[in-house]
């Protein structure tokens, strides 16, 4: 991804091969509805970028022609777009009340500790990134987390996130 510079402001340029997927995407909805598309562009953008930048959504605003701030908006209201750059496993740990009640802030706590990180930030090797989120939807299986956005863990002890740190250190060739 090369950067020009719009307005003083840097703006990412997309490949040809992304711009063909936001294509896909935004002919799903009528012309006028183009912004319908905001949400699928960022999961474009994440997935071949890892994190959704600035730039990124300046440039996906002038892709979509809506105001930066609708892009950003979005990008800052969802818990699966990610701000920032993130480690290989992306952990977020709910810890809304009936997760807080089953241990979540302990079962946290520990994750952290174990990583020697603080909630919100990327271990040293870029592996593990560590967050609390909102509620996950599963608060019968209380705590829980999921997992890269995709792969939710029920019923989280401290046994049970040792043996998942160990898996995917093993699963890196890091144990």
């Amino acid at each position: 991804m090369s950067i020009s510079t719009v307005a003083d402001a840097p703006v990412a340029r997309f490949s040809e091969a992304t711009i063909a997927r936001f294509d896909q995407e935004v002919v799903k909805y009528p012309p006028e509805q183009r912004r319908s598309a905001i949400l699928a562009c960022l999961a474009i953008v994440q997935d071949e970028q890892g994190w959704i930048s600035p730039e990124s959504e300046k440039a996906l605003a002038r892709y979509l022609d809506i105001e930066p701030i609708s892009v950003h908006e979005a990008t800052t209201f969802y818990d699966m777009c990610n701000t920032q750059p993130v480690g290989r496993y992306k952990i977020n740990m709910c810890t809304n009340l009936p997760c807080q009640l089953h241990g979540a802030a302990r079962a946290l706590k520990h994750l952290t500790d174990k990583l020697g990180i603080e909630d919100g930030q990327t271990t040293a090797d870029g592996l593990f990134t560590v967050a609390h989120c909102e509620c996950l939807g599963a608060c019968a299986d209380a705590p829980v987390m999921i997992v890269n956005d995709r792969s939710m863990c029920s019923f989280m002890t401290e046994d049970r996130l040792d043996q998942l740190v160990a898996e995917l250190t093993a699963a890196e060739g890091k144990a």
